[in-house]
């Protein structure tokens, strides 16, 4: 067998994947992007296909598990996506935006949500210190290195 492995990546040593659904000589029976390079990454694969059969059969929707940083970002979006409609007309549904307009919309939830993100990284990048103000917390820890260094020498000279 040859290409990678779907769970890893790494190039694909002899374990593959048959689908039961389809008798032997159909073609769609050896799905040949479905290979493993190890016994480990087969059987990851079949406990995911399984579990999204299973789901498929109790009619289950595909949901992500957000996490709290997440679902606050999508909080934050809704006042994007409120401004967003508001431009294009509270009183026009969904399903009659032209694509430009469904664009706009996607655009700015998603920018929103990235944003929102990216806000909380910044925030959680550099924890607070007690007794020290947020403005007087460093952004750089690198930032006095090149004075932390004994092999430069200091500017007056050597001490």
């Amino acid at each position: 067998m040859s290409g990678k492995c779907w769970v890893c990546k790494r190039q694909a040593r002899g374990f593959g994947h048959s689908d039961g659904r389809f008798k032997i000589a159909d073609p769609r029976r050896y799905p040949l992007d479905w290979v493993f390079c190890s016994r480990r990454c087969q059987d990851i694969f079949h406990t995911l296909y399984g579990r999204r059969l299973a789901a498929e059969e109790r009619g289950e929707a595909h949901m992500v598990d957000a996490s709290d940083i997440e679902i606050a970002a999508m909080r934050d979006c809704l006042k994007a996506f409120g401004a967003a409609a508001g431009h294009i007309g509270f009183d026009k549904p969904l399903g009659a935006y032209s694509e430009a307009e469904a664009m706009t919309v996607i655009d700015a939830i998603v920018t929103r949500y990235t944003e929102a993100l990216t806000e909380h990284h910044e925030r959680a990048s550099t924890p607070p210190l007690r007794g020290v103000p947020v403005a007087d917390v460093v952004r750089d820890p690198f930032a006095d290195l090149k004075d932390d260094l004994p092999w430069e020498e200091p500017k007056g000279g050597k001490p």
